[in-house]
């Protein structure tokens, strides 16, 4: 393994470290770590990590689901362009007018939400969830409510507290925190492919690289919140597999049609959280950055005070832990740390210009990087997962919004923990990665 090779696997242990010493010294718990759930947990990651970055057949499996969804992708935009003429014409077509978020990379998410619909009419998807879901419940022996979340997260987004709604009210407050921590470490099927429209031009094995980031999460996210958060209850599906629960349409159609209905809220939603969120970071960068100019003149310092510099600078060692070569560190604990407030959407187009105009020396560093923002790990996700849970289970308002900021902390470093472990078996002659 090469020297960074070793660099992320060191870093597996230290973001666990990490967790455990926030866990004690911040929100005093005193519980020793559930080292079967660790251990269960971690060996999952590393044989997924193994089979689909060093088993010739894994690499080949996913670099087949990298082009398959590629494929897929390019019939989305179909719908757009007739709709939308050549604004919706991705860049280096004929007649298209540039790369325009709004009309080319927005309305992947209605065309998949509708693709989601279809799977789960025909029960494909809840099939697998429930596979993911066992395979959970019986080897990290957590309770079947929250293992059927987690499972769901790889999927879908907000949308997997449906599949435990009847077990909401009685959940102990370590599996709320699990299913926030869950919903905030994934990122949901229409949503990724959002993603990938943005850096394919860019990234060309994008698509590979995400779907294997959002299995890799899932067992990360169980693994943090246990840490930070550890049970100290009896969950009443302890150890159970428990049914999916959601509610099918009465027809194909109707399927689509609200599926349709939802992708085109989350396509406003994420407008609306872009629009309030850069324009109020805008502002508060221009009093940050004014007041700064004065102590950077005062006392002779060359510090960057833009909250996204500022952001950079705390999560710079992060960055170095999780095996982002030192040439590169710079930049991307900037891309990084802002996710935290501007969302992995502002996060991922930086990493798609830092690619293009090459701000990076080390190809290792886009791959690992791409890992660790997959996720909805940040404030504003954090407000829409509480909001969306306690709309489920009123009475449980107080008890979710306790474990809130707790869930952000260990999504963050379920992310983290996810990146470590492809930058463990990264290797620039592996199909996937090279």
């Amino acid at each position: 393994m090469a020297f960074y090779n070793w660099v992320s696997f060191a870093g597996i242990f230290i973001l666990l470290f990490i967790a455990w010493s926030i866990s004690r010294l911040f929100f005093q718990n005193r519980e020793k770590p559930n080292w079967h759930l660790i251990g269960w947990g971690l060996g999952l990651q590393v044989v997924f990590a193994l089979f689909i970055f060093v088993v010739p057949a894994g690499v080949t499996f996913f670099q087949g689901v990298n082009d398959l969804a590629v494929r897929v992708l390019s019939t989305a935009g179909e719908g757009a362009k007739f709709v939308f003429g050549s604004l919706a014409s991705p860049p280096g077509t004929e007649g298209s007018l540039g790369f325009i978020l709004a009309f080319q990379a927005f309305p992947t998410i209605i065309f998949f939400s509708s693709l989601v619909a279809i799977l789960y009419y025909y029960n494909v998807l809840p099939l697998i969830i429930q596979q993911f879901a066992k395979l959970f419940t019986c080897l990290m022996r957590i309770s079947g409510a929250e293992a059927l979340c987690a499972a769901s997260n790889i999927f879908v987004g907000v949308e997997s507290t449906f599949t435990v709604k009847p077990y909401l009210e009685r959940m102990t407050p370590s599996e709320l925190c699990t299913i926030l921590t869950a919903g905030m470490a994934t990122v949901a099927s229409n949503v990724l492919a959002f993603y990938v429209f943005t850096l394919y031009s860019s990234f060309p094995s994008i698509a590979g690289h995400l779907i294997s980031a959002s299995f890799l999460s899932a067992p990360a996210a169980l693994i943090m919140s246990k840490i930070l958060f550890p049970e100290t209850g009896i969950p009443d599906t302890l150890g159970q597999v428990v049914d999916i629960h959601y509610e099918k349409e009465a027809s194909l159609f109707e399927a689509i049609i609200n599926s349709a209905a939802a992708g085109l809220k989350v396509v406003f939603s994420i407008v609306a959280l872009l629009i309030a969120v850069l324009g109020l970071v805008a502002l508060l960068d221009m009093v940050l950055v004014g007041m700064g100019t004065y102590i950077n003149q005062w006392l002779h310092l060359g510090i960057d005070w833009s909250l996204k510099g500022l952001l950079g600078y705390f999560f710079y060692p992060f960055t170095l832990i999780i095996g982002i070569p030192f040439e590169d560190a710079g930049v991307i604990s900037k891309i990084i740390g802002e996710r935290l407030i501007l969302t992995e959407v502002t996060a991922y187009q930086d990493l798609s210009v830092a690619i293009v105009t090459k701000a990076l020396i080390h190809p290792r560093s886009a791959v690992i990087t791409a890992y660790a923002l997959c996720g909805f790990a940040h404030v504003a996700s954090m407000a829409i997962f509480v909001g969306g849970i306690t709309a489920l289970a009123p009475s449980r308002t107080a008890d979710i919004s306790k474990v809130a900021f707790k869930a952000l902390i260990a999504a963050t470093l379920a992310c983290l923990l996810t990146a470590c472990i492809a930058g463990t078996f990264y290797s620039d002659a592996s199909i996937l990665l090279g």
